[in-house]
């Protein structure tokens, strides 16, 4: 029986980060559980695309755009099981016991969150994450474990460089549960522009786009 898991991961000069979000996956390997690795590329310029030749990925290339990084490289998978990380996210030590029990299901997952850094502002920030995400709208930054079939039903991610992990949430309602699983990401851009800043940014984004704002109009913004 071939593994079940397509590992899809999108990637625009990750280089630094990539390595920790790939040999955290080692674990699912070593179960049997991943089949595939594909790396959606933006447009890399640094050794992001030759770091993950050397693991073996298949490299999927296209504009920049999460949302259709994203959707390029869920096309390509072959599995039964989509699993989409961010390159500066990893999966905890622990993850394939409670992955391999949600595979007995037809639901999404959703991994708790929990930053690398950050102290008590990185603890509440978490928990406002993991709140967030058992009223029905994960990010993508906490990972996404999925039926390809589920993902196909609902018409995947759409192509929109921003808010692409919240349309794809919202279109999976009623299709989500919390995974006892530990996604631990990078905090670099909270500690870089402030817990508070950021975290009120973030809120604001959100606020804008449920209001109807086009996410290209909130990527300029997002970007600055």
């Amino acid at each position: 029986m071939r593994a079940p898991i397509s590992v899809v991961i999108p990637t625009l000069n990750a280089e630094a980060p990539l390595t920790g979000c790939l040999t955290a996956l080692m674990e699912g390997l070593e179960a049997g559980l991943i089949r595939e690795l594909i790396i959606s590329d933006g447009g890399s310029t640094d050794m992001t695309l030759t770091m993950a030749e050397a693991w073996g990925a298949e490299i999927v290339s296209g504009p920049a755009s999460r949302g259709g990084q994203l959707r390029r490289g869920c096309a390509k998978a072959q599995s039964d099981w989509l699993l989409v990380l961010h390159a500066d996210t990893r999966l905890a030590p622990g993850w394939t016991g409670p992955v391999t029990a949600h595979l007995q299901g037809q639901k999404a997952g959703w991994c708790q969150l929990q930053f690398d850094q950050g102290g008590m502002a990185g603890k509440a920030v978490a928990a406002w994450a993991n709140l967030r995400s058992r009223l029905g709208l994960p990010y993508g930054d906490q990972g996404l474990l999925l039926p390809r079939a589920l993902y196909q039903s609902v018409g995947g991610y759409p192509d929109q460089p921003l808010m692409e992990d919240v349309a794809l949430a919202r279109a999976l309602r009623g299709h989500l549960l919390g995974l006892e699983v530990t996604a631990v990401t990078s905090a670099d851009k909270y500690a870089r522009q402030g817990w508070l800043r950021r975290g009120g940014r973030n809120l604001w984004t959100l606020i804008r786009y449920f209001a109807g704002v086009a996410p290209a109009k909130l990527a300029e913004g997002y970007a600055k």
